[in-house]
């Protein structure tokens, strides 16, 4: 019988998330390997071609992480060779430690994805093993926040204790922008402020091989302008002397065997400050958007998600991953708002020989919104070139080619992003 891996939540229905289970399933089809998809109806439906790609698909929920447990137990105790769990979804990876766990097989432990996951507790356990981190307080509300801002240099982040997207995430300066602060969270529950890091932010990327952190790449990032703090833009390998790649592969590898991750993929983000490098959120999991896509450009035949499915089942391999040789690069293009009624120049960046993906993240007749969060940029195009800084120029200059016209007035260039 062959061994299963079991793929907890599969896609969300969106084409970046889709396109990375696709990836998933092949790398895992090429290994020999069944695969059952799990996840809701709704979901099943939205996203048949993963259902197509796998072998099986069930409707089992995962935000609580005891239904795909059991379902996984039973399973097993039936005959089902389950030999590996996997999630991509963030929302997902509690889900997936808790079945691993369930049904004993590799799988970092259930404790450990739930701290990372809760903002806070990942800080507090950085900064209690000596890494530099943010001074940051759960509140219930503004007084709480207040209180924090009383003692601790400003200016301050607010955030949401569990999203992702930069969804509800704003800078303030005073207890006078709290209360728009407040508004931009997803929900009235408890909330972050934690102390603004003003260094440049990066992320690193990479995977657990035999329980020790191998990376793959650290990457760039641009965001919009304070308060708030959408990604518009990313590029790999980041331009760094090496000997301050090598501080911060250091530091993020402590960092991980710190907090206990051991399998899978990371995504990890820092600043990088005059004092050194400050550790930003943990994830347990491969970074989204197209950032995969990019990856596996940058460092041909690279299998990102075979080479997690390797390790977690012994499967032989090479003893590492190589590093880029090439560069490749995303942006997103956030023209001002208005009705959509036309984009020109569009065709022209998809034929361009240097895109690997360009998609509109809008339709004709839509509003074009204010961007609050990484659900309101307008397109993306990604790029691969001979360097990183070759992406990033071309990518710029595609995305400076393209304009929104909207019914208002027909102005304004894509690649704004104001």
């Amino acid at each position: 019988m062959k061994p299963t891996l079991l793929f907890v939540a599969g896609a969300r229905a969106l084409p970046f998330s889709v396109n990375m289970a696709e990836a998933v399933l092949a790398q895992t089809a090429a290994r020999g390997i069944r695969t059952i998809v799990t996840t809701t109806a709704p979901v099943l439906a939205a996203t048949p071609s993963i259902v197509a790609a796998a072998d099986e698909a069930s409707v089992v929920g995962y935000t609580d992480p005891r239904e795909n447990a059991e379902w996984a137990r039973r399973r097993v105790a039936a005959g089902e060779r389950i030999a590996a769990v996997f999630a991509l979804l963030e929302m997902a990876q509690v889900a997936a430690a808790e079945t691993a766990a369930a049904i004993g097989v590799p799988g970092n432990p259930p404790e450990v994805i739930r701290r990372i996951r809760t903002k806070d507790a990942c800080r507090t356990a950085l900064a209690a093993a000596g890494f530099a981190q943010p001074a940051v307080r759960l509140c219930a509300n503004a007084a709480d926040a207040e209180d924090f801002m009383r003692d601790a240099p400003g200016p301050w982040i607010v955030k949401p204790r569990d999203a992702m997207g930069s969804i509800g995430v704003s800078l303030v300066s005073s207890a006078a922008d709290l209360p728009a602060a407040l508004a931009l969270l997803p929900d009235a529950g408890t909330f972050l402020i934690e102390e603004f890091v003003p260094g440049t932010e990066f992320s690193i990327e990479g995977i657990f091989l035999d329980g020790q952190p191998h990376f793959l790449a650290v990457t760039t990032k641009e965001k919009t302008s304070p308060p708030l703090f959408v990604e518009t833009a990313h590029a790999v390998p980041a331009d760094l002397p090496e000997p301050q790649r090598e501080e911060v592969e250091e530091v993020v590898s402590a960092a991980l065997l710190t907090l206990g991750l051991r399998v899978g993929a990371f995504h990890v983000e820092f600043w990088l400050t005059p004092g050194g490098v400050v550790l930003g959120e943990v994830h347990g999991r491969l970074g989204g958007d197209w950032l995969y896509l990019m990856l596996e450009y940058a460092i041909p035949g690279l299998e990102v998600f075979g080479l997690v499915i390797d390790d977690m089942l012994g499967l032989p391999r090479a003893p590492g991953p190589p590093r880029p040789t090439r560069g490749a690069a995303m942006r997103f293009l956030t023209p001002p708002p208005g009705t959509l009624v036309a984009v020109e120049g569009w065709d022209e960046v998809r034929a361009h020989p240097a895109v690997l993906h360009a998609e509109l993240l809008i339709s004709h007749g839509a509003e074009i919104p204010l961007v609050h969060s990484s659900r309101d940029r307008a397109a993306v195009i990604v790029t691969g070139a001979e360097t990183s800084t070759r992406a990033r120029e071309i990518a710029e200059e595609l995305a400076l080619s393209v304009r929104f016209v909207t019914a208002a007035d027909g102005a304004g260039p894509g690649g704004s992003a104001s």
